[in-house]
């Protein structure tokens, strides 16, 4: 990955971690400041017919390929059902609570964050295994160890053993929205503080800590390590890495950028823009991310996942306007 032009960007980067390192190991989040979670946009009616092609849906909240098995996951229903989608053949999965995030296990395998439980899914067979946890999951990562990494609305983060044992419990964050745990290293998205943090896995406590836009709303991590965010609320995308935390690129991308998606075959980033009904696509590469491509998407594209073996993106409209799929070839046609 070339990283000209990044210097500049690091060194605020570093100076934003000064400032917020301070406050990042408290063990009590009363004082935080917080506001409420961002939002996306309600979209408007589509101004133009989607790209590609649209099939029938229920309004969908996630979205999720599991690249082991090419099987695309769907949460609809309000949060309800997991559908698992392959070759044209969807398997629907009945919830015991509403979906607030989906993640990747093991190969094969899907995790699904609900009230009080982390749930593996077998994305062939649809099996579930339940694991019991004492909070409002609203994230869950896997490490490469097999351990389990969880994050709760009150802002706690547990770190589990793969059979579900707690094996530590780290405080102070105002809720633990989004986590990620890429090359070792754990960084949560707290939308309440709309801060992102690592976590200090030495000591087991709240490591450094970054400001995320006006309102960040969800993260990715990709191969090379960098954690991606958008900031729904300030129109922004935000590049960090970690170890140290360090922010590397901000970037005015649209009206409410939301859902993010990456796509490692041709190293490009695609974000969900709900204000105008777009699925946009940067290549990170430079200083400054460089649009490559533009599509009108169904409306309310609140969910976006790339199929890793294929190139195929999918977007999901939460207003029921279908499931969208956009080839790879069609994205090469249209840059």
């Amino acid at each position: 990955m070339r990283r000209r032009g990044w210097i500049r960007s690091a060194l605020a980067g570093v100076a934003a971690v000064t400032l917020l390192a301070g406050c990042s190991s408290q063990e009590d989040n009363a004082d935080n400041a917080t506001r409420d979670p961002a939002t996306p946009a309600a979209a408007p009616s589509a101004a133009a017919a989607p790209t590609g092609q649209v099939s029938p849906s229920a309004p969908i909240s996630l979205l999720l390929d599991e690249p082991a098995t090419g099987v695309l996951a769907a949460v609809v229903d309000s949060g309800a059902t997991l559908q698992l989608i392959d070759k044209g053949v969807t398997r629907p999965v009945a919830l015991p609570g509403k979906a607030a995030a989906l993640s990747l296990g093991k190969p094969g395998e899907i995790l699904v964050a609900v009230p009080g439980k982390i749930l593996r899914v077998d994305a062939a067979s649809g099996a579930v295994t339940a694991i019991t946890v004492d909070g409002d999951v609203h994230s869950a990562a896997s490490r490469a160890d097999g351990s389990l990494v969880v994050g709760l609305a009150n802002g706690k983060v547990l770190l589990l053993d793969a059979d579900g044992t707690v094996r530590h419990t780290i405080s102070g964050l105002s809720s633990a929205d989004v986590v990620d745990a890429a090359d070792g290293a754990v960084v949560v998205l707290d939308r309440r503080q709309t801060a992102v943090v690592q976590l200090d896995l030495a000591s087991n406590k709240l490591g450094l800590s970054l400001r995320a836009g006006d309102g960040a709303t969800n993260m990715i991590g990709d191969h090379f390590g960098r954690r991606i965010v958008t900031d729904t609320a300030g129109g922004e995308l935000l590049v960090y890495t970690a170890d140290p935390l360090v922010l590397h690129q901000r970037f005015p991308v649209g009206s409410s950028p939301y859902a993010l998606a990456y796509d490692q075959r041709s190293e490009t980033v695609w974000v969900t823009l709900t204000g105008s009904n777009e699925v946009v696509g940067y290549d990170l590469s430079t200083g400054i991310p460089v649009e490559v491509g533009r599509y009108p998407t169904v409306r309310q594209p609140n969910a976006v996942t790339i199929d890793s073996r294929t190139g195929e993106m999918f977007v999901g409209s939460a207003t029921g306007d279908g499931l969208q799929r956009i080839g790879a070839d069609q994205r090469k046609r249209g840059q």
